[in-house]
């Protein structure tokens, strides 16, 4: 492909990613039925506002509230100080006040300006797809060859190779061991699920869920987790009692950073207990699955943080948070571990809703962290101990706590008050594995964070029952990814390898005229459970051959000879040490099989579980 093609073919993904944004843009804009004109273009509200102080002018109206309500506020306001002005400004204004805004009966200048110098988004649209087209068809008269595109994986999502796909399922298969050793069963769910099953479900990541459009007669969306899926099936299967494990691949609409392992389609590994039992006892064991996979897994240092539901509840309480801003709350909180205190305290406030002074009195609390100690001296606190939440909590964490230690577990287990997980449903004990120290790759060090998560959700399960039935639950997933993130790079550092075959021994052939022969001794051995393989060439060169099992770490190889196979022997050549051996032709499987035996094979982190 010439300069000139490879130019134009940029010049093609960079107008076509152009026309995709202006018909998200305006996909967008059709849903906001007021200004929506210029409601994309926040920089030119912007302009507006650096000399107006509402969009109606000097005097709020309808259409200043109206927009409010309207503007997606996850967007990043701080590129945009007039306009942040003005939507803070906004939210101060109470309900009476609202009523006696006047009514929008005109649009405001700024309005008027911009549809008289700004094309329409559909007329924009227009034109970039004519150059598109333009692009194109001159790439097709340079070259008239059939027209190529750039070839690329959707955003937040990626091939693998052999080498990645082996740690995984060594990963995996360490990880189902374990699940498996604790008694779990393993259950599947479609990829999608009604949207009605999803909605309402989780908090302020419902923006994450990806929509499919009607297909049917069914309004679907792709699972954004394992858990919810688990509760439709429980409540549709009417089942009371299960301890499942679950592997799949989950969906979220997020900015990925796929060199840390956060994508949009990413793999979940979860481990639930559903069912009445009584109190910690199937949330300690959960806490021990995590240890037992983590050790497994030996990628490094951790500590498994618990915090409960009830507790954070009872200390926004005593805090002075009103109820109805306690999940909220809860969400923000949850981001201490990515941001600090003066950030999450500013989100508290200016979009949450909180007091400063609620919000000051809350940081004095999410800065503690301990053992069995912390949960004694926290019973005692003055406002703690008047909220029934926070003291259920802080009983529940105790009760815990002791469980941990006849588990063998309580060393590595902290008490952390700044744990909130941000999630709806969970209503009782929280917890979540952090890796403590960074990883050492090749001469750099890389940084985890957390690498499990799970907690208690009691009353999922009924939400989807017409009869309202819970079946309590509580449940970990491990976040699969960020290992799979660390090992592969290692692998490329260097500081580990990969067997990508399984393949135990080739059968090879010194001379020609040899493949019938080959043919008939590979038969034999996958008759008998033996891991083989050979060349498909009639008459492979030796060197060839042998060059493929060192590459490919296959440890044995049969090499027939014409002068062997006449006295009844064949050679087992160990390819590592090329030390061979003649054996008697009928005797091929038993020796084959002994040697493998023998065979110590190195394993990407150590053999597997058997």
């Amino acid at each position: 492909m010439t300069d000139s093609q490879e130019t134009l073919l940029q010049k093609i993904q960079e107008q076509g990613d152009l026309v995709r944004k202006l018909k998200a843009a305006k996909e967008s804009s059709e849903k906001v039925k007021t200004v929506k004109s210029f409601y994309g273009n926040l920089e030119e509200i912007n302009k507006h506002l650096s000399q107006f102080s509402y969009l109606s002018g000097h005097m709020p109206s309808k259409v200043d509230i109206e927009t409010h309500s309207k503007l997606d506020c996850n967007v990043h306001l701080q590129n945009y100080p007039h306009l942040k002005r003005w939507w803070y400004h906004m939210r101060s204004f109470s309900d009476s006040e609202r009523s006696l805004f006047p009514e929008s009966y005109h649009l405001n200048c700024m309005v008027k300006n911009y549809n008289a110098t700004n094309k329409s988004i559909d007329q924009q649209i227009k034109e970039e797809v004519s150059k598109l087209l333009a692009l194109k068809a001159q790439l097709g008269s340079e070259d008239a060859a059939p027209q190529k595109f750039v070839l690329k994986t959707a955003k937040g999502t990626r091939d693998y190779n052999p080498q990645q796909m082996t740690i995984r399922n060594n990963v995996l298969q360490k990880i189902i061991t374990v699940f498996k050793r604790h008694g779990a069963e393993c259950i599947d769910t479609p990829v999608f699920e009604l949207k009605e099953v999803l909605t309402g479900k989780y908090g302020e990541d419902s923006k994450l869920i990806y929509d499919l459009k009607d297909q049917g007669g069914e309004i679907l969306s792709l699972r954004y987790d394992l858990t919810v899926p688990l509760a439709r099936y429980l409540a549709m299967n009417k089942i009371n009692t299960l301890k499942r494990y679950h592997i799949a691949k989950v969906y979220r609409r997020d900015n990925p950073a796929m060199t840390r392992g956060r994508y949009r389609e990413f793999y979940q590994c979860d481990f639930d207990i559903a069912g009445q039992y009584d109190l910690m006892v199937p949330d300690a064991e959960c806490l021990k699955v995590v240890t037992e996979i983590l050790d497994a897994l030996d990628i490094g240092k951790y500590v498994l943080k618990v915090n409960h539901r009830r507790l954070l509840d009872g200390m926004f309480e005593a805090c002075g948070v009103s109820a109805d801003k306690f999940r909220s709350t809860c969400s923000t909180i949850d981001k201490l571990d990515k941001s600090t205190w003066d950030e999450v305290r500013t989100e508290m406030i200016n979009e949450k809703g909180v007091t400063p002074d609620a919000a000051d009195r809350i940081g004095e609390y999410v800065r503690l962290n301990g053992s069995i100690e912390l949960a004694d001296k926290l019973l005692q606190d003055e406002k703690l101990s008047k909220s029934k939440g926070a003291v259920e909590g802080l009983e529940g964490i105790k009760l815990l706590l002791n469980y941990c230690d006849l588990l063998g577990i309580k060393d590595k287990i902290l008490f952390d008050l700044s744990l909130a997980r941000g999630l709806d449903y969970y209503t009782g004990v929280i917890y979540e594995a952090v890796l403590t120290q960074p990883i050492k790759i090749g001469n750099e060090d890389q940084t985890v964070g957390s690498i499990a998560g799970g907690g208690r959700y009691d009353n999922l399960v009924g939400m989807f029952d017409s009869k309202n039935k819970q079946v309590p639950c509580v449940g970990v997933s491990i976040g699969v990814e960020r290992v799979f993130s660390v090992l592969e790079a290692k692998l490329a550092a260097g500081d580990i390898s990969v067997r990508t075959s399984d393949v135990d021994v080739y059968v090879a052939s010194a001379q020609k005229n040899f493949l019938d022969e080959r043919m008939r001794i590979c038969a034999e051995l996958w008759n008998a459970g033996i891991k083989t393989e050979q060349s498909y060439k009639k008459n492979p060169k030796m060197l060839n051959q042998l060059q493929h099992c060192e590459e490919n770490g296959i440890p044995l190889a049969v090499i027939l000879g014409e002068s062997e196979l006449k006295r009844g022997l064949v050679k087992i050549r160990n390819i590592s040490t090329r030390q061979e051996e003649e054996v008697p032709r009928e005797n091929l499987v038993q020796e084959l099989k002994s040697k493998i035996e023998l065979l110590d094979i190195k394993e990407m982190n150590g053999p597997l579980a058997k």
